[in-house]
């Protein structure tokens, strides 16, 4: 009965001591996992800032080839040639090895919704390099994200769940897991198969479900090989003497190579804007999932903190929807719809409108007084008060409606 109780109160006041397996228990620096927060954080926005770059460059480069030779959305691969598409290729193996070593110091739930910077870096590099406008709403959508990923950082898990080889191995046979490989395989063989080849052109969900669904099973690899290392170089147990940590680099090498594939013919098909955001939410949303079922991230999270990481991804998808669904609007402080009163109103205006005027309908009178064969005599054009009374078709908006010459939708 004492050690029962002595038992319980170790755990409780312990809550670092975590089994990694059925055999052992291991012991967890607090400021050990909170050095190793910060580092898996600092390399994860790193990532995020390269791998930005380099989709702006790849699809620089991959436009150089859109008239000339077999483009990569056709099966080409002329872009092997281009300069711009290799610095790109550079910059994205750069951000990948961040994004890596990032895994091995910190929680995929916090590192992967943290991808979201690269849209930032995309949408303000696109901005200057391939001449794609960022608007108001853009500019709203950029600042949402940023808000999100801070809440992320904020709630995310602090600690590594699994940090060996050993507990690895237990939890890569749960049926759970076995299941969602197996589901993701079925999902992304009938894509590549089936789909692909008959609506791949046309139908920009599927390149990006396949880079993602395989995508999110490359997460899991990258972070077991984190674990291994991390083993190796502390010092406790050479794991490059293990069977796993070289499947592990396969699984690794062979998933990166499907998304590189899949994901060039998505960028040269379809334009940046929209592959980048469905992108970033369809493989964090897969890669949150799997890290949930095999690492088991969320098993020490509060209710509060999981809720945290919840909204801070909503926000940030809802910030990426701002940046990229408006894109090509003209919005502006400067262009908002309002009311202006006009200082010096005519006679005829200031009796039919009391002196409230928008300055451009004072241009659509005029330009309806050009049109004498439509709107009838001479004497009758010149009656201001008859212009806005008129049924004529060309001028159906109230006196207090502001008719935006700049956007034609507006007229």
């Amino acid at each position: 009965m004492m050690s029962s109780s002595a038992s319980t109160v170790n755990s409780t006041l312990s809550p670092s001591i975590m089994p990694t397996n059925g055999t052992h228990v291991h012991s967890v620096d607090p400021d050990k996992a909170m050095r190793d927060f910060y580092i898996g954080f600092f390399l994860a926005v790193s990532s995020s800032i390269f791998i930005g770059a380099s989709f702006i460059l790849k699809k620089k480069g991959l436009k150089k080839l859109a008239t000339s030779g077999t483009r990569a959305g056709e099966g080409g691969y002329g872009y092997l040639k281009e300069p711009l598409w290799w610095l790109g290729l550079i910059l994205m193996g750069t951000g990948e090895a961040a994004n890596f070593t990032a895994y091995a110091f910190a929680p995929a739930t916090l590192v992967t919704p943290l991808g979201a910077l690269s849209v930032l870096v995309a949408a303000v590099m696109s901005s200057y390099l391939l001449k794609e406008r960022l608007n108001l709403l853009g500019k709203i959508g950029c600042l949402q994200c940023i808000l999100g990923s801070t809440i992320v950082v904020i709630h995310s898990p602090k600690e590594q769940e699994v940090d060996s080889m050993e507990s690895l191995a237990h939890k890569l046979v749960d049926p759970v897991f076995i299941t969602y490989v197996a589901i993701v395989f079925v999902i992304a063989g009938v894509l590549i198969f089936y789909y692909a080849p008959r609506h791949g052109t046309t139908n920009v969900l599927i390149y990006i479900v396949i880079c993602s669904v395989i995508g999110s099973l490359s997460v899991m690899g990258c972070k077991a090989l984190g674990v291994a290392l991390t083993e190796t170089f502390s010092g406790r147990k050479n794991e490059f003497t293990n069977w796993l940590t070289y499947f592990f680099i396969f699984t690794v090498a062979l998933f990166v190579s499907v998304q590189l594939n899949y994901l060039n013919k998505a960028l040269d098909i379809f334009n940046t804007a929209v592959v980048t955001p469905i992108y970033y939410v369809f493989f964090t949303s897969f890669t949150i999932i799997a890290s949930a079922i095999l690492y088991k991230e969320w098993g020490h999270l509060g209710a509060m903190d999981a809720m945290g990481v919840i909204c801070g991804f909503l926000t940030i998808v809802a910030g990426i929807f701002l940046l990229h669904a408006f894109k090509d609007m003209r919005v502006s402080l400067a262009n908002l719809p309002k009311a202006r009163k006009d200082q010096t109103p005519t006679n005829g205006d200031a009796s039919d409108s009391g002196g409230f005027i928008n300055r451009h309908e004072g241009d659509v009178s005029r330009n309806l007084l050009n049109s004498r064969d439509e709107l009838g005599s001479e004497d009758e054009m010149n009656s201001t008060e008859h212009l806005h009374t008129t049924d004529h078709p060309s001028y159906k908006t109230s006196n207090y409606v502001s008719m935006d010459h700049n956007n034609p939708t507006n007229a």
